[in-house]
């Protein structure tokens, strides 16, 4: 059973529940969504969206995977919905979000407007609910093994003093070949205890950040596939005092991907090519920072992706065909594009 008797909950249960009353509450700039352009379709939706669930929104990046009609998708930490309205729209009234989150008064401002965005949608009834729960215990929240296609969520994970189990109940909830995929806060070294115990710079998603090192093994441990980074920006904490308080500790906001594989699936390089059908990309589809697949045009990839793709919602979307003998053969006579060369994480970023 998850223990709530835990300091850095309460300090978050004040500070979103009690402290911030607004997106302009916050005193750094690590809870601020990247400057990375929002796609067209992406903005029309938030565009829908009420204002008041819009002023309560907290996130650091944007949670928007591909291809989500009719999908089941689950919100950690939704705080007033605003990603949940945002996703409602884009699973179409065939699909279900779900968010969680501990805050009740966060809750309260997300119950109130389902109503409203269900007549705002079109739909016949809602596609959206909210539970109150903790990130850590979904069980203990009443949401079933393998219920999920994706989860999201979005500056949340720093959060959590158990971010172990945070990815334990997501890999629990997850159905075979489904997707973490998470936008949150991440350091260039384990931040020391003194640092979570103040407040404000746990509040504000920074003392909580975890190294990223540990977020690649904590996701090998949980059964994950190797983490896929899609983007990583500095932050810029602008704040002196709290800068101060840090000292040399650099922070990113990254969004990352976990994929959770059927255990013994095939793991073999192969060439693919993209249909290019998922809607908004018909053109292209940029998987992670390392793989960006052109319709029509045959790419090779790794073992890891490989496997990702053609046990993932991904698999309808893909052309496959593996190399035979160490050959790599095409239909297009041996002609396709090689990836990107690229880490785990950009520590480019930090220095």
């Amino acid at each position: 059973t998850f223990s709530v008797v835990k300091t850095e909950i309460h300090f978050s249960f004040e500070y979103y529940g009690k402290t911030l009353k607004k997106t302009s509450d916050l005193k750094s700039n690590a809870c601020v969504p990247s400057a990375k352009p929002v796609p067209a379709y992406v903005r029309k939706v938030i565009a829908e969206i009420h204002p008041d669930v819009v002023a309560k929104y907290y996130g650091c990046g944007l949670v928007v995977p591909e291809s989500l009609e009719c999908s089941r998708v689950l919100d950690l930490g939704c705080g007033s919905g605003r990603d949940c309205y945002m996703l409602s729209q884009l699973v179409g009234e065939k699909g279900h979000v779900t968010g969680i989150d501990m805050t009740e008064d966060q809750l309260e401002v997300a119950r109130k407007y389902i109503d409203y965005h269900t007549q705002r949608f079109g739909y016949k009834k809602p596609n959206v609910n909210f539970v109150q729960g903790y990130i850590e215990a979904l069980a203990e929240a009443g949401l079933e093994e393998k219920s999920y296609d994706i989860i999201i969520s979005n500056c949340v994970v720093n959060l959590s003093p158990d971010k172990a189990s945070v990815l334990r109940e997501a890999y629990r909830v997850l159905k075979d070949g489904g997707e973490l995929y998470f936008s949150d806060v991440y350091s260039d070294a384990r931040i020391p205890e003194d640092l979570k115990a103040n407040k404000v710079l746990w509040g504000e998603c920074l003392s909580g950040a975890l190294w990223w090192e540990d977020l690649m093994r904590l996701a090998e441990e949980v059964g994950f596939c190797k983490p896929r980074l899609v983007t990583a920006s500095i932050i810029t904490v602008g704040n002196k005092e709290l800068e101060k308080l840090l000292g040399d500790y650099k922070f990113v906001s990254a969004t990352y991907r976990l994929f959770k594989i059927p255990k013994g699936s095939e793991k073999k390089s192969c060439l693919v090519m993209y249909n290019g059908e998922i809607t908004g990309l018909e053109e292209s589809f940029e998987f992670d920072a390392q793989y960006t697949f052109k319709v029509d045009k045959e790419m090779e990839v790794d073992d890891d992706v490989a496997s990702i793709l053609s046990n993932s919602r991904f698999s309808g979307e893909f052309t496959f065909q593996h190399q035979h003998s160490g050959l790599k053969t095409s239909s297009s006579g041996g002609c396709w594009d090689k990836p990107k060369v690229s880490d785990s994480f950009p520590t480019s970023v930090l220095t």
